[in-house]
């Protein structure tokens, strides 16, 4: 009885196994799914089983870059092997001046590689600036070994975008543009290109992150990726699953493993059109400079969160003037569009059509006020420059003094800059101890504007013993800050 028992057992155990192992098949089948096919949600992508489907599909249209460039004097490589860390006592010196003599080094041209992909029959292709950048030849290579020369349409170093063109007799295969904006942090996606030279590679990740600003222009907004990016992918399309071009690979960090950026595709694609039609690329531009709200920014101005973007200057004759934007603004919306944050207000602008007219939410003096811009084109020219830096010493341990000519002229400001300047600050004191620096321009106290050295004095004795007082300052290399203390 006791044997009848255990053999039961292992059969009713076996069976469960059977059961067990079916679900689990039906379960993955269920999960895996080919690169392409409709996934129930953009939520449910999970390892694909293959990438076969994608790469066959996609890798047609994308090419290979090959360029020429000239480097006067021998380039980099050259004066590298030409100079010696003996400096004059090099004892090699007069065996090179035995060959080289005193000439100037001959040019030296220089072979770099990229990527790029075709988004049209007519031969335009989409790649980086850097790629064919100064190339006095540019060779273009496609995937059945068909090589033709290119030459350039137009390039936006802003955005490191380019665009080239071939001649073929034939219809060429051509890429589909996605829709970047949809893209979720942990959604797979492919690059393709040439590392290393290595023609049509593909190399498969997730996206990382989105909305990354790694310094390289004013309209950083990259899609961070894990998907290999290596030198010679640059120009090379990231694809997601439905086989659609949704960014440009484009930068990698040094010595970095498992991090690349790509140009988010709806950022290019205005740009690639602007290049298609006229070669170059028109800016809107508003006439502002501006700053990020921090914590205590927002709370001095009202703001509720950190959204939105404070005017630090306001540019005589330019759009946000005529329009009675004013500096201490705080611009909330363009368009009914949010403004979080100065690059988003940034790329807002930019993105409009030159003498189209925005709508622009603010807030001034904790109310709201809608103002109508006429945008104008964006002038590389004006930059804005943070203006600082250099008298009865208050109790504060604070020592102003007027915006001389000579002081303007000294810290280069703007000879109308408003507010007093801080030309001394003794140890130890409050204002020490709170932060502020010698070079601070203080533009209002407890929310009072200063414009003279009396007004500072006269407001800083209304204030009690005890009481708090809120600077508002303008500093060099930062912008607008709060200092906080008690007197």
């Amino acid at each position: 009885m006791k044997i009848f028992r255990t053999k039961n057992i292992l059969r009713g155990k076996a069976f469960f196994a059977v059961v067990f192992m079916a679900g689990a098949l039906l379960l993955v089948s269920s999960v895996y799914s080919e690169p392409g096919a409709k996934a129930k949600s953009d939520n449910h992508f999970t390892v694909p089983e293959s990438f076969s489907n994608l790469a066959e599909s996609v890798s047609p249209a994308v090419v290979n870059i090959r360029t020429v460039k000239t480097i006067q004097g021998g380039g980099r490589v050259f004066r590298h092997f030409s100079k010696s860390p003996f400096g004059e006592d090099d004892p090699m010196k007069d065996f090179f001046e035995k060959f080289f003599g005193e000439q100037s080094p001959r040019d030296f041209k220089q072979r770099s590689l990229g990527s790029g992909f075709i988004i049209d029959k007519d031969g335009y292709i989409v790649t980086n600036n850097h790629v064919v950048e100064n190339a006095d030849k540019i060779k273009v290579k496609l995937k059945n070994g068909k090589e033709f020369d290119a030459k350039i349409v137009g390039k936006d170093s802003n955005t490191d975008l380019a665009l080239i063109k071939i001649k073929s007799r034939r219809d060429l295969p051509v890429v589909i543009l996605g829709d970047s904006d949809s893209l979720k942090v942990g959604q797979w996606v492919v690059a393709i290109g040439s590392p290393f030279g290595l023609e049509h590679t593909v190399t498969a990740g997730i996206v990382s992150a989105k909305g990354r600003v790694i310094g390289s222009g004013p309209y950083d907004d990259f899609i961070q990726t894990d998907a290999s990016i290596n030198p010679g992918n640059s120009g090379g399309p990231l694809v997601n699953m439905k086989k659609e071009v949704v960014g440009i690979n484009t930068a990698i960090i040094a010595n970095g493993q498992g991090i690349g950026f790509a140009i988010p595709i709806n950022l290019a694609k205005g740009i690639v059109e602007q290049l298609k039609q006229s070669g170059e690329v028109t800016r809107g531009w508003l006439g502002v400079a501006i700053q990020d709200l921090n914590e205590e920014l927002a709370k001095y101005y009202g703001v509720n969160g950190k959204n939105g973007v404070l005017v630090a200057e306001v540019f005589p004759g330019d759009p946000a003037d005529e329009a009675g934007i004013k500096p201490n603004d705080i611009i909330l919306e363009v368009n009914n569009k949010e403004v979080e944050t100065g690059r988003d207000l940034t790329t807002l602008i930019a993105n409009t059509g030159v003498g189209k007219l925005v709508k622009i939410k603010l807030l001034r003096n904790g109310a709201e006020k809608t103002v109508e811009v006429k945008i104008a084109k964006r002038d590389a020219s004006k930059v804005y420059a943070d203006k600082s830096k250099k008298g009865e010493e208050d109790e504060l341990g604070i020592q102003v003094s007027k915006i001389t000519p000579e002081i303007a002229g000294r810290f280069n400001m703007a000879s109308e800059e408003k507010g007093v300047i801080v030309i001394a600050i003794k140890p130890d004191s409050k204002a020490s101890e709170a932060g502020l620096t010698q070079g601070d321009i203080i533009k209002e106290i407890n929310r009072t504007e200063i414009n003279t050295p009396d007004k500072y004095y006269s407001q800083i004795k209304k204030i009690k013993k005890g009481e708090p007082i809120e600077i508002l300052i303008k500093r060099i290399n930062a912008g607008f800050i709060v200092i906080k203390m008690t007197k």
